[in-house]
């Protein structure tokens, strides 16, 4: 997808043609595809598994914030048509979730959770000293696990399934992606990325506070709002709204994205639906 896109204009002076390029800034928008049923027991993430073509929801089933045992892990098919919300039961308020091969993990509440995709089973728990509201995850495609804490602003790394501090200081700390080498983080309405050197540099401010984040592949950015919003971040840090449903109740939580179609999956949390968006 280009970020934007040019029309020649030439103005003829004494036979000869003066041209130039003007730049026509790319307006992106969403078309409504589908929407599930109102029976998604509280979607938080939607993660989209191209190696598998699936998807994969985290279902909180419960309160947002209370280790009831409640949540669980639902797998969905790229149409909506299809959904499994047993898939994997006995978790807590599940949020944010990442992939490393036939590994899945997902966020929950002050664990780690590691599931055996092939087997649909909870193979282990990582428990992060200090963890309290864990939120999202991102992975490297080396496999490093990067993992958030809202409440007490940090990011955690596991790497060989040990996790340690990697970054503080974060208020509001919500939505982690991985690209180009560099850990993209929302936190609060600051919008930055931070290389291997945890050096920090701002991308945009968001209107209100960050969720779900997903790069396009252009290098522009699709993120969330909770309440209600989604935004896209030109490259150039120009953040225009393609989603309003605040007004309606209808909330905007972890997006997933497939970089093949640009198709954006939301889940709506208290609304209890997934709705797939065609990025244009």
């Amino acid at each position: 997808m280009n970020a934007s896109k040019g029309f020649l204009t030439c103005l003829v002076v004494s036979s000869f043609a003066t041209c130039t390029i003007a730049q026509k800034t790319y307006q992106p928008k969403l078309e409504k595809i589908w929407e599930t049923d109102t029976i998604i027991r509280i979607p938080e993430s939607v993660l989209f598994d191209g190696k598998r073509n699936t998807l994969f929801v985290s279902l909180i089933d419960g309160a947002p914030w209370e280790a009831d045992g409640k949540g669980g892990i639902a797998k969905m098919s790229l149409d909506g048509t299809t959904v499994d919300q047993d898939w994997v039961k006995g978790l807590n308020c599940p949020k944010g979730m990442g992939i490393d091969g036939n590994k899945l993990y997902v966020a929950d509440l002050t664990s780690v959770v590691v599931i055996n995709i092939k087997k649909a089973t909870i193979e282990k728990r990582i428990d992060p000293e200090g963890a309290v509201n864990l939120n999202d995850i991102t992975i490297s495609p080396s496999g490093v696990v990067f993992v958030s804490d809202s409440k007490s602003g940090t990011v955690y790394k596991i790497e060989d399934e040990k996790a340690v501090l990697y970054l503080d200081s974060l208020p509001g700390v919500n939505g982690l992606s991985y690209a180009n080498n560099e850990l993209l983080v929302a936190a609060g309405k600051n919008f930055i990325k931070v290389n291997s050197k945890k050096i920090k540099t701002t991308l945009a401010t968001l209107p209100e506070g960050g969720d779900g984040i997903e790069p396009t592949g252009s290098g522009d950015y699709i993120a969330t709002s909770w309440p209600g919003y989604i935004y896209y971040v030109h490259a150039g840090g120009k953040v225009d709204t393609l989603l309003d449903t605040h007004a309606i109740k209808k909330n905007t939580a972890d997006i997933g994205y497939n970089p093949y179609t640009g198709m954006v999956f939301v889940p709506t949390f208290f609304g209890k639906t997934v709705v797939a968006y065609q990025l244009k």
